[in-house]
């Protein structure tokens, strides 16, 4: 008889499987239906991962009654600018863009598919704020062109003109936090010093505990609001100067796209509650000078959530596909800091390993026979 796996249910109906011995494979005695043990293992893997995450989020969620994100003075109508607005949708990768009635999309930033599909403009927050664009598509080239030089692994096809003048401007949505964070950590720290005693050199390492408190405040705390733009390219791009910032026109858009946000400020939350919390951890840490080492050892901050604001900031980007793999490459508009997610030949790769591994190989093999 059979051996029941009471964890694992049917993927078709949710009744309970059943590991048969003789086939190898879980069945199940409702609707028949059989499944390897390593797809049913994937399935399971899949929903305790989003089990993780769900619980994640809930125990990060504020206390009730906690002071959350003053998401109050977000929204406001885009008035007459409204009927001089286009939307396009990327079937692609579901990315919703935005722009003024003059310019066309004629393919999607995020993946470089060219199917973009006209919409109706509607339901989305008019921004607080925008940074114009500063560097021109030109500036971008060539910021491109020096960034590829050097790259050795670098597939020529990648570098092709083509691919460059697929250049496009794009404003990204970004939530904006202001507050204020009152913080305190503790460090270990050491210092040492040297001394002659006699014939020997004495090594003496002092160990000291560090404390350090403090309130900072934050203005404008950066987090992007769009799921298609990975944090880790806009963090890179990081930091835009905020003098620039200019109040929402729709005069700023001609010529390019603007990304419409679509992970929401109270999604977002958490995102700049950490960020707020980094921050104010590394500036307590920055006052401690003086020594050789320093080591965090523990934390606690207290954050008072402020207003919530909306902006857009330009963005530089070139989506390219390599080998049947998107890469995405973004530039500050403002500033012209740069990173991009690089392919390698693997062909030239491997060229260059054996060229450097073929001579350690040598080497390692006569000392082996010398000291035989």
């Amino acid at each position: 008889m059979p051996s029941m796996v009471t964890n694992y249910k049917c993927p078709a109906c949710t009744g309970p499987l059943h590991f048969v011995g003789s086939s190898g494979k879980l069945e199940c005695d409702y609707c028949g239906s059989v499944y390897e043990v390593k797809e049913i293992e994937a399935l399971q893997a899949k929903e305790d991962a989003k089990a993780a995450s769900a619980f994640e989020k809930e125990e990060h969620k504020p206390a009730a009654g906690a002071e959350e994100w003053d998401t109050s003075g977000l929204g406001g109508d885009w008035g007459a600018a409204a009927a001089g607005m286009r939307a396009y949708n990327c079937p692609s990768c579901g990315a919703e863009l935005i722009c003024d009635q003059t310019t066309a999309a004629t393919s999607c930033p995020y993946c470089g598919n060219t199917t973009i599909v006209p919409g109706q403009f509607s339901g989305t927050l008019k921004p607080d704020y925008v940074i114009p664009f500063v560097l021109d598509k030109d500036a971008a080239v060539a910021a491109l062109k020096k960034h590829y030089l050097g790259k050795r692994l670098l597939p020529k096809a990648f570098t092709d003109g083509n691919h460059i003048e697929e250049v496009k401007g794009v404003y990204v949505p970004f939530w904006l936090y202001d507050g204020t964070a009152d913080a305190e950590a503790s460090f270990e720290a050491t210092r040492s010093f040297r001394r002659r005693q006699g014939s020997y050199q004495v090594t003496t390492t002092e160990h000291f505990n560090v404390h350090r408190a403090g309130t900072l405040g934050f203005q404008k705390v950066p987090v992007d609001a769009s799921s298609h733009m990975p944090d880790d390219h806009m963090d890179s791009i990081e930091p835009y100067d905020y003098s620039a910032l200019k109040p929402f026109s729709t005069a700023y858009l001609p010529g390019f796209l603007a990304d419409k946000y679509d992970i929401s400020a109270e999604d977002s939350a958490r995102r700049a509650d950490e960020r707020c919390e980094n921050t104010a951890v590394k500036a307590l840490a920055g006052t401690v000078m003086g020594y050789e080492m320093v080591i965090p050892r523990e934390h606690r901050v207290r954050l008072s959530r402020g207003k919530v604001h909306y902006a857009l900031m330009p963005v530089w980007m070139l989506s390219t596909t390599w080998n049947g793999q998107n890469f995405l490459f973004a530039m500050n508009g403002q500033t012209g800091k740069l990173v991009g997610d690089l392919p390698v030949d693997k062909g030239r790769f491997w060229t260059l390993f054996a060229s450097v591994a073929a001579p350690v190989a040598a080497v390692v093999a006569i000392l082996a026979y010398l000291l035989m």
